[in-house]
């Protein structure tokens, strides 16, 4: 599977003073939440809640912020959550793309809404 890039738009729920930031997010299955870069906390007015260690793919450790709550948007779904604060570039993992019941087409390479649920997210709740 090649790269996987989806539109989102990120928000600050608690401040609707502040307009939503559009970003082009890199998709990664295999992270858990959803990492933002520093000039994107700032921006958004995010308040650290409290600090994580986290290990990058190169299996060095960091501590880095957490924020929130920010909302993620994409096509017609939402989701509010923390981000952690690493990088120079917005990545999304599994859990907003669970949350939004977003899937992913490798041959297309795209991310899409859930063509069973195309109008509002589905979740299993067993």
């Amino acid at each position: 599977m090649g790269v996987i890039y989806a539109d989102i738009e990120l928000a600050n729920p608690k401040n609707g003073n502040l307009k939503p930031i559009a970003v082009r997010a890199l998709v990664d299955m295999g992270a858990m939440t959803i990492c933002i870069p520093e000039h994107i906390a700032v921006q958004l007015q995010l308040q650290e809640i409290e600090k994580r260690e986290v290990t990058t793919a190169d299996e060095r450790s960091h501590v880095v912020p957490y924020v929130g709550p920010i909302q993620v948007k994409f096509g017609n779904r939402t989701c509010f959550t923390g981000a952690l604060v690493i990088g120079e570039s917005v990545l999304m993992g599994a859990v907003p793309m669970e949350d939004m019941d977003l899937v992913i087409s490798p041959s297309d390479q795209t991310v899409s809404v859930n063509p069973r649920s195309p109008n509002i997210p589905s979740a299993l709740v067993k």
